[in-house]
């Protein structure tokens, strides 16, 4: 007879699936007719101009802005509820106390999803391409940050901040170089060792380039006054591929933590 599954490994099973799920979407990225209409009116520089605008914010807020960012939520509450949670589920040990900690994270989420279309939107109306980049960056970050407190993880090393931004490269990217970076952070979530090419600089600019590929003809549109509403929208719609891949990420480094310690308990 086959041993019944805990409530970690259905878990793990379903995010398995769902992280498959994610990836299959990604394997070939659509060229839009829209953005063909656009390449040729796209300023020479806009490109360089966006790898710049992401960079200084990335290194800005990982250099002084956390402390502003938290201050837009209650990181104690966050700290308070993933504590009660573990508790719970360490008491319980099922599918409902299990599955708390990523409702909470998937409700942050959402959230944040729905906040940055509201506020690429208006920037859009006003004609706020790459003035809204800083602004973007800082809703991004606070997302990740949340979805990581959830499950009871910290954000503001200089380890968690190399995780953080090969995440977000991750969720933007597409084909062999998506299979590759899912890859890495899964053998840093398996052993905690992160890639050798391990440079924090380095890879700002790398997440930074990959931000402002697949942004480049949005921000352009969201520098039209009342036109670039639509390009705005597009906020909302990177927000929501990164923070589902945040989820996924997170969720499998906790899960993986939790079957760690029911092996060492002998469950």
């Amino acid at each position: 007879m086959h041993s019944k599954l805990t409530p970690v490994e259905k878990e793990w099973n379903k995010l398995l699936k769902k992280e498959e799920q994610f990836l299959k979407k990604r394997r070939i990225k659509k060229e839009s007719s829209f953005n063909k209409m656009l390449e040729e009116k796209i300023p020479e520089k806009l490109q360089q101009t966006l790898d710049v605008a992401f960079a200084k914010a990335f290194t800005l807020i990982f250099q002084k802005g956390s402390g502003i960012i938290e201050k837009t939520y209650k990181k104690e509450e966050f700290e308070k509820a993933y504590q009660i949670h573990e508790y719970t589920h360490q008491v319980r040990q099922n599918k409902k106390s299990l599955r708390t900690f990523s409702k909470k994270a998937e409700g942050t989420g959402t959230r944040n999803f729905l906040l940055s279309g509201v506020s690429g939107v208006g920037m859009g109306i006003l004609g706020i391409g790459i003035p809204d980049i800083p602004v973007f960056t800082g809703m991004m970050l606070r997302s990740i940050y949340e979805i990581s407190m959830s499950y009871g993880y910290k954000y503001d090393t200089e380890e968690e901040q190399f995780f953080i931004l090969l995440l977000i490269q991750g969720a933007v990217s597409y084909g062999t170089e998506i299979e590759v970076i899912n890859r890495e952070l899964n053998t840093f979530i398996s052993t905690g060792k992160l890639p050798l090419n391990d440079d924090g600089t380095r890879q700002i600019e790398k997440t930074a380039g990959c931000l402002s590929g697949e942004l480049l003809y949005m921000k352009f549109l969201q520098g039209i006054p009342i036109v670039g509403a639509a390009g705005g929208i597009y906020d909302a719609v990177y927000m929501k591929h990164i923070t589902e891949y945040a989820n996924l990420k997170y969720k499998r480094r906790f899960l993986e933590n939790q079957k760690k310690i029911n092996k060492e308990e002998g469950r």
